[in-house]
């Protein structure tokens, strides 16, 4: 009798685990954390990234500031990397390039230092309807802005899938933690940082082993002062293309190009790098 009430337990938990699946949203779903990432399989997307926000400049028509923020456009949707340090300069960019602030689904946000989180309250104002990733670590009143505007919070810690092709590192250890964007293309595999605060190798070598990939397509964004040799590092580490931008420096800046020559990519705000 005590053998068929367990197996009769048991039942009724295998149901109840079944439904939860069930009643999970899509973001829910894509958003559990894992060990190691596991990439889609079959045929890889076109990726476009925009640089919204930036203290480079590539078009003249739009501002520059301090800070970071980036598009990343896959078929499944839009999701926005960093918000850069103010709302009006972001927005404005947004707007000068034709982007919608409805159209953008999800934003991530690299690490807690204003010039890429400050701009996502006043993001949030125009489009609330999206889902915010940001590091578990963010104090209680960034997370309570951002559920008080409409927008569903996803604290991140460990590697985990945001949408179909596109994942976080999780928060990886440095002065502040940080976490970055990996995303699959039909190139390969395009890492973006928003300041590496971790450090740029260190980030580089942590996606090939979360990814199993032996090259690296492109790295895009903010590299914090590296020194020189992160340059030959990189080229070490199988990283075809860079794009390196905001807090990299303009010396080491100099020796990507320099080292890298048609694989370097001028980063900046207004610049569109479409990945087919």
């Amino acid at each position: 009798m005590n053998v068929e009430k367990a197996l009769i337990c048991l039942g009724v938990l295998i149901f109840l685990v079944a439904m939860v699946s069930l009643l999970q949203s899509p973001d829910e779903k894509t958003a559990q954390p894992v060990a190691q990432l596991e990439l889609e399989r079959g045929e890889k997307p076109n990726v476009t990234l925009v640089s919204l926000y930036d203290n480079y400049r590539v078009s003249p028509e739009l501002k520059t500031d301090w800070g970071f923020a980036t598009l990343v456009k896959t078929p499944e949707e839009t999701i926005l990397f960093d918000a850069g340090g103010s709302s009006e300069v972001l927005l404005f960019n947004m707007e000068k390039l034709g982007i919608e602030p409805s159209s953008i689904s999800k934003v991530v946000i690299s690490h807690v230092h204003a010039d890429h989180s400050g701009g996502l309250e006043g993001f949030l104002e125009k489009n609330p309807n999206v889902t915010v990733f940001i590091p578990d670590y963010f104090p209680q009143s960034i997370k309570e802005m951002i559920t008080k505007k409409g927008a569903k919070l996803v604290e991140v810690s460990s590697p985990r899938k945001i949408s179909e092709f596109v994942y976080t590192t999780g928060v990886l250890p440095g002065s502040p933690p940080e976490q970055s964007l990996v995303v699959e293309s039909k190139k390969g595999i395009i890492v973006i940082t928003g300041c590496a605060h971790p450090g740029i190798v260190n980030i580089v070598r942590k996606v090939k082993e979360l990814t199993g990939s032996e090259r690296i397509y492109l790295v895009v964004g903010g590299f914090h002062f590296p020194p020189v040799s992160c340059v030959e590092e990189l080229k070490r580490l199988g990283v075809e293309k860079v794009a390196p931008s905001h807090c990299t420096g303009d010396a080491v800046r100099e020796a990507f190009r320099k080292a890298y020559g048609d694989d370097f990519i001028e980063y900046g705000v207004g610049r569109i790098v479409e990945v087919r």
